[in-house]
């Protein structure tokens, strides 16, 4: 009784439509290979870094000769000389061997890890890296999910929205470290203020969504639908295939099938148009007083709301970035001279390992509890055909909101302890300023005490 599937006229809005999804991977790939060209034009060695280099080996041997080594022995060195000797090492590691640097690498790495500032800023970064990887991979899939739009359409609204405001954040981010004259504590609260602003603005995305509509034989109502009663022994003499999916939609009550078989429809139509062709199903015992189906899914409500919706994305991201040059100065003040470079690498390596590995994980897993209808495949789930939409939005924005409330609390404790530096440091100096003063005057116009210096 079901009809045939074969010749069946595929359109971009049809959720078995792939595309050409290799088609962008070419350009990228291309676009990264001319970007590269300038680098073979790059000298071996930098001159400075070169210089920079046989100085440092230099002192690594007159630290590591048997004369030093004699001559500074454990018992006659004080513990500012060790402290000085520990950061030439830290200074000297860049330019180790692989094994010395393995050697060496747990006590730079703990060093490095002491500092309060340096360990809250890259938490947070953390943070807001688990937030920018899930939106990069999930992004497009919830906004096709949530508004039953395609998804060239989503992601062109993302390259022309997010991705713009991200660059903008970042640019207005160094612009006011720059204009401002911004300190370690004004970076700080930048910092902050953005991550609140931010935090603000992702509160109406919970509510700009669309529910889920009525899918025959998974979220059915028989008291809106009356047909439905009748789902599944109005099509039992069709023995419909369990892993078919082609889904048609009642556009009269706004329900949708999983095939047209599932429908009990046993004619197929084609009406041919200028630009395209729709497709129909007649015949549908399982349709409320027996109306045509058309092939495809049934168009959200709320296609509208994408746009505001991505509009508040967007400024939230932008918002977010600006925090990106203000934490990066956080983290060049708050360590030591020597330590910057190590610090640098450091960071990146958390963010990559706790940030950008874990969190699609996390956010894919979350997406999947949300899952109403499986596909299987060989017994397994393969993909899921429907998801529970205000469940999907719940979800996905909570875990955004979750990674950015823990940013604006790393944040908050970075302006906290800057400015209990700030005040202990304030504090040291007014102590110190009166007996500075009483000794210049007890010195004496003509004398210069020794320790006199401040």
């Amino acid at each position: 009784k079901g009809p045939r599937t074969c010749g069946i006229s595929l359109t971009i809005k049809d959720p078995r439509w792939v595309g050409a999804w290799w088609l962008g991977f070419l350009i990228a790939a291309g676009a990264v290979a001319l970007a590269a060209i300038p680098y073979f034009f790059f000298p071996k060695e930098m001159p400075k870094e070169k210089r920079e280099l046989q100085f440092r080996r230099k002192v690594l041997a007159v630290t590591d000769s048997p004369a030093r080594k004699g001559k500074d022995s454990p018992s006659k060195q004080s513990p500012g000389e060790s402290t000085k000797k520990q950061d030439g090492l830290v200074q000297i590691a860049p330019n180790l061997t692989v094994i010395q640097f393995i050697k060496v690498f747990p006590r730079v790495l703990l060093q490095t890890l002491r500092h309060p500032i340096f360990l809250l800023v890259v938490l947070s970064q953390v943070c807001l890296s688990s937030m920018a990887a899930g939106m990069a991979t999930f992004l497009p899939k919830f906004l096709e999910r949530q508004f039953s739009i395609t998804a060239s359409y989503a992601n062109l609204l993302i390259g022309c929205l997010s991705f713009p405001s991200v660059i903008v954040g970042i640019v207005v981010g160094g612009v006011l470290v720059k204009r401002l004259h911004l300190g370690p504590v004004g970076c700080g609260a930048l910092c902050l203020l953005g991550m609140l602003l931010c935090l603000f603005f992702s509160l109406p995305l919970f509510f700009i969504g669309c529910s889920s509509h009525q899918i025959a034989g998974i979220t059915h109502q028989t008291s809106a639908h009356p047909g439905l009663e009748l789902f599944p022994s109005c099509m039992e003499a069709c023995s419909c295939p369990s892993d078919g999916f082609n889904p048609v939609c009642d556009p009269s009550t706004r329900v949708e099938y999983i095939t047209p078989c599932h429908a009990g429809c046993s004619s197929r139509v084609v009406q041919d148009a200028l630009d395209k062709s729709q497709v129909f199903y007649t015949n549908c015992s399982c349709v409320v007083e027996g109306n045509p189906v058309l092939a495809g899914s049934c168009d959200s409500t709320c296609s509208h709301l994408v746009v505001p919706f991505l509009l508040l994305v967007s400024l939230g991201s932008a918002l977010a970035c600006l925090t990106h040059t203000p934490s990066f100065m956080l983290i060049l003040r708050g360590v030591k001279k020597e330590d910057k470079t190590l610090a640098v690498g450091i960071q990146f390596m958390f963010l990559r390992i706790l940030a950008w590995m874990p969190s699609p994980v996390i956010h894919g897993s979350a997406i999947d509890t949300t899952c109403v209808h499986w596909a299987l495949s060989c017994g397994r789930r393969a993909v899921c055909r429907y998801y529970n939409n205000d469940l999907l939005r719940n979800r996905f924005i909570g875990l955004q909101f979750f990674f950015k409330t823990g940013s604006v609390i790393c944040f908050a404790l970075v302006l906290a302890v800057l400015r209990q530096q700030d005040k202990e440091a304030r504090t040291k100096e007014s102590r110190s300023s009166p007996a500075v003063e009483q000794q210049l005057l007890v010195s004496g116009p003509g004398k210069k005490p020794e320790d006199s210096r401040v």
